[in-house]
């Protein structure tokens, strides 16, 4: 559950107060709110209010790249001589870790984020994938409800994005994948991209 535009604000402020570097790390834009420009709200508040920012984004499943893991850091800074510090270390940083990565994924959003029809029908698609994944936490949790099961699951459809944190245990977690091989990790993290209208039935009995 993220915290509402009033609460950012005042994170915003405690933040500047104790002069804390942020770091904003944005996976998966679109998939929150079903609006990604929406998702970037909290970000675009920080930098107007004057913090100097670190962001780190992922195209991987926004834009269907998983396999190419493309992304960016931007960094917000002060001046353009703080701008020359930070790139500069970056290079160094980056030189001996990977030097030129693939190009392709890259140039795919490049060519998506440059052009206002194919942004906007970006905009859209990751509307229609955060609007399957909500029907799908509500089917989930309604079945779940549906066949009996006494545990509270109101958390499933309070939470957004691709993933929901269902509160099971490391055993039943276990006991799912060797019974009937449902697979989440042991935290009980369950990929709600990954659940269908025709598996809700079975998982929940399960």
């Amino acid at each position: 559950m993220d915290p509402t535009m009033e609460q950012w604000a005042e994170l915003s402020q405690i933040t500047k107060d104790r002069k804390i570097m942020v770091f904003f790390d944005c996976a998966y834009q679109g998939f929150a709110s079903g609006n990604a420009p929406q998702d970037a709200g909290a970000i675009r508040m920080f930098i107007e209010e004057g913090h100097n920012l670190a962001l780190v984004q992922s195209f991987s499943k926004n834009f269907g790249l998983y396999g190419q893991r493309v992304g960016a850091l931007s960094v917000v800074t002060a001046n353009d001589a703080e701008k020359a510090a930070v790139e500069s270390q970056l290079k160094i940083t980056i030189r001996p870790m990977y030097s030129n990565p693939p190009r392709h994924g890259a140039r795919i959003v490049k060519t998506v984020l440059s052009d206002p029809r194919l942004t906007n029908d970006f905009i859209d698609q990751c509307k229609g994938m955060a609007d399957r994944i909500n029907d799908m936490r509500i089917k989930l949790r309604g079945t779940l409800e549906e066949v009996g099961s006494t545990h509270s699951w109101e958390h499933i459809t309070k939470q957004i994005g691709m993933f929901a944190y269902s509160g099971l245990q490391k055993d039943q977690v276990l006991a799912l994948r060797d019974n009937h091989h449902i697979y989440c990790t042991l935290d009980g993290r369950i990929s709600m991209a990954g659940v269908t209208s025709k598996k809700v039935e079975y998982m929940a009995n399960a």
